[in-house]
């Protein structure tokens, strides 16, 4: 499946994938998710990383101008995020390619 089949079947999701990278959501200081010491809201700002790792958080709901709640923060390794209504458990590499800034 191209990446234009995939826009023409659901524009919506395909939008926010290929807008992942390119728009900054944040004019704020930011910093990588795995640099975040204290828990509360965060916004994230961008996602980076390969295509492949941009439409994984999309397909989780973790999009860019999305506030989130860190619930258990590590400086460097596993974090959960709460967000509509699920708790995510992100691993230490995916973490170091979301950035945020607190909401």
């Amino acid at each position: 499946m191209t990446f234009k089949t995939l826009h023409q079947k659901c524009a919506c999701l395909a939008d926010k994938v290929k807008n992942c990278v390119r728009q900054p959501y944040c004019p704020k200081q930011i910093a990588p998710l795995s640099d975040s010491c204290r828990s509360g809201r965060i916004k994230i700002c961008k996602v980076t990383g390969d295509r492949k790792l941009c439409a994984r958080m999309a397909s989780l709901g973790v999009y860019p101008g999305e506030e989130v709640e860190l619930i258990c923060p590590e400086n460097g390794s596993q974090c959960l995020l709460k967000l509509q209504g699920a708790t995510l458990s992100l691993d230490s590499n995916t973490t170091k390619n979301i950035l945020v800034t607190k909401a």
